[in-house]
């Protein structure tokens, strides 16, 4: 199975040390390991399996994640975002779902027309942060309805007016937090298109396990359909 762990790794960054730990729990047999966003990998998804679009915002190729995401959206591909994954996979969505070509990022794109994400009014670096899964959502499925601790490190969320929108235009918001807005999102037509503002991989340094996120989406991926099909 081959799997593309999309992002611009730093090593200063706690999150991507808490990444490179992840990866090497994935069982044997995966091949999944990161790449650049500018890396010509990064383009060549046919062969991939699944996508976990990585924190680290902005990427050096921004339009190289969201072809990534469209990508999955076309073919049913399993996608997972996480933290700044979710937040181009909200400006995505908003582009395909209620065709808002011009919509953007406040701030990779300050010029957009419209921005699905924006700046939060308390910035989460370091923070932790109780989510609330929405009961009978496939986050909720994975990870239980009980509220959990979710760590982020990020400064910017989905604008409450554009979850609404979304929400109208099929995308599922499956958490929210305090501070932090939206939490996840999700398709339900989709073999699995998941995206979490909360950063599940950080913390597999200290346990050895991976998180039931990544776990589920690993799973989904071994069992990828092979239908093609925008969701």
């Amino acid at each position: 199975m081959r799997l593309l762990a999309l992002g611009d790794r730093n090593p200063a960054f706690l999150t991507h040390r808490e990444i490179d730990s992840t990866l090497k729990l994935l069982p044997a047999g995966v091949d999944c390991g990161w790449v650049a966003t500018d890396d010509p990998r990064a383009r060549e998804l046919a062969g991939y399996d699944g996508v976990w679009l990585l924190p680290g915002t902005p990427y050096r190729d921004d339009e190289a994640a969201y072809a990534t995401i469209v990508h999955c959206l076309d073919t049913g591909t399993p996608f997972l975002g996480t933290c700044g994954g979710f937040q181009y996979a909200a400006v995505a969505l908003a582009r395909v779902r209620l065709g808002l070509a011009n919509a953007g990022h406040a701030e990779s794109d300050p010029g957009a027309d419209q921005h699905v994400i924006v700046a939060l009014r308390c910035a989460l670096y370091g923070e932790r942060r109780t989510v609330t899964p929405v009961p009978g959502t496939r986050l909720a499925s994975i990870c239980g309805e009980a509220p959990f601790e979710g760590f982020h490190y990020c400064g910017y969320g989905l604008a409450e007016h554009f979850a609404a929108r979304l929400e109208h235009a099929g995308v599922v918001i499956s958490a929210h937090a305090a501070d932090a807005g939206p939490e996840a999102l999700e398709l339900a037509g989709h073999p699995f298109f998941l995206a979490t503002s909360f950063q599940p991989q950080v913390g597999s340094s200290q346990s050895g396990t991976l998180h039931p996120v990544l776990s589920a989406w690993l799973q989904a991926a071994a069992e990828r359909p092979s239908r093609p099909g925008r969701a």
